[in-house]
């Protein structure tokens, strides 16, 4: 049985179309307007092993944060939908990713109960690029994207000086956790209560 998702999102910000495939190879097709966010978007399925397809237009000449929250908002239901009842998912997952003098470390659990823990400090700069990309923005992705799909999610930037190491290693953590815990090993919903 697939497990993948399929969804449209469109509000008067944002316009959303997104797939993905948790039993993926990786392959990856990202355009949000923002070349950084679709690199780092790239990144999660790449080293997720999730197959991943996302486009969004949204009012970008007013800032980024409406495209990036509400791609955080979808990519996290798809992962919900994609996932389904959780039955026989190892659920659990952890790691700390190095990306040269950064590390970052990742915990989270399919909970159904959504929750951020987000200690990660940048040295201040904006990504360059064009238009560029404001590392505040990543917090709100993540806190999107858990509330959307249900999970808890702990990031905590271990060290780092470069903001884009520290970024790029974040969704590398979340990328290789998410493909952890959505492994299948059993049968069984790994809940005492029987449901997540």
């Amino acid at each position: 049985m697939s497990r993948s998702a399929r969804s449209s999102r469109t509000t008067k910000e944002t316009s959303i179309d997104i797939a993905v495939e948790l039993d993926g190879s990786g392959t990856t097709d990202i355009a949000t307007g923002l070349p950084f966010f679709d690199h780092m978007l790239d990144q999660l399925g790449r080293h997720g092993g999730f197959d991943l397809r996302v486009r969004a237009e949204g009012d970008l000449e007013i800032d980024a944060h409406h495209t990036v929250e509400d791609v955080g908002i979808a990519l996290g239901e798809n992962f919900r939908d994609a996932w389904g009842d959780k039955r026989g998912v190892r659920r659990f997952a952890s790691i700390v990713v190095p990306l040269d003098e950064a590390a970052v470390e990742v915990v989270l659990d399919l909970s159904g109960r959504p929750y951020l823990h987000y200690e990660v400090d940048f040295p201040g700069q904006k990504i360059l690029g064009d238009p560029p990309f404001d590392p505040q923005l990543v917090e709100e992705f993540w806190r999107a994207f858990v509330t959307a799909a249900g999970i808890t999610l702990h990031i905590v930037g271990r060290r780092g000086h470069n903001t884009h190491h520290i970024i790029e290693a974040t969704f590398k953590g979340v990328a290789r956790s998410l493909r952890d815990a959505v492994r299948v090993e059993g049968d069984d919903v790994p809940s005492t209560k029987g449901a997540l």
